[in-house]
């Protein structure tokens, strides 16, 4: 599911993706009693910095106020279940000008697809594991297994936790994305690189400067 504009939505329809962002599944509550179905999906928001947009290139009058307010009405507890937040500056007129990517979008596809099938090879030894595809649904002790990082990883980890006020919902997410990019680089290892790429895409977009 994509989004565009994210702060524009109704808060109360964004907080309603918290349940469903975090369990794969929805509960509808009546009067007559409860219902839960599975919702699995995957969010992709976009939002500008502040409300005209321009905060980086030409601030306006309340900057940074104005991308304080505006970044403001998302909550903390939904930008929690944001596993990747990155910010996408404006394209100069150099950047048009540069040659094409070394890597094009196929070589990514086959890169990703190798990925994903080494990670169905992965959750499909254990019949306790059977039902899971990806690194997003590991959890638990299962999640220990599969992604606690190398010594020097495990420390840079312990330490941004402190330092970042990771909650221990953004910590294991941390792991999941860290194991994900040990994946498609085809190694068997989280190390300390996968975990600093891993950490450095936790930022909320408390800064005027940052968007989704």
């Amino acid at each position: 599911m994509f989004l565009d504009e994210l702060p524009e939505f109704n808060r109360a329809a964004l907080e309603a993706l918290r349940q469903p962002l975090e369990t794969g599944r929805v509960t509808v509550a009546r009067a007559q009693g409860h219902a839960t179905y599975p919702a699995r999906f995957q969010l992709v928001a976009a939002m500008n910095p502040c409300r005209c947009g321009h905060f980086a290139e030409l601030a306006c009058a309340r900057a940074p106020r104005c991308a304080q307010d505006y970044q403001g009405r998302l909550s903390g507890p939904l930008l929690d279940r944001i596993d990747l937040h990155i910010d996408v500056p404006a394209v100069s007129p150099g950047d048009l000008a540069l040659p094409p990517a070394a890597e094009g979008s196929a070589a990514v596809a086959r890169r990703v697809a190798t990925a994903r099938a080494r990670q169905a090879a992965r959750y499909d030894v254990a019949p306790v594991q059977r039902g899971i595809r990806t690194n997003a649904e590991a959890d638990g002790v299962l999640l220990d297994e599969i992604a606690t990082p190398e010594t020097s990883g495990r420390a840079l980890l312990i330490r941004a936790a402190e330092r970042l006020r990771l909650s221990a919902r953004g910590y294991h997410r941390v792991l999941r994305v860290a194991r994900t990019l040990a994946d498609l680089e085809g190694s068997p290892n989280v190390g300390r690189r996968h975990v600093a790429e891993a950490l450095s895409y936790r930022r909320v977009a408390v800064h005027a400067e940052n968007a989704l």
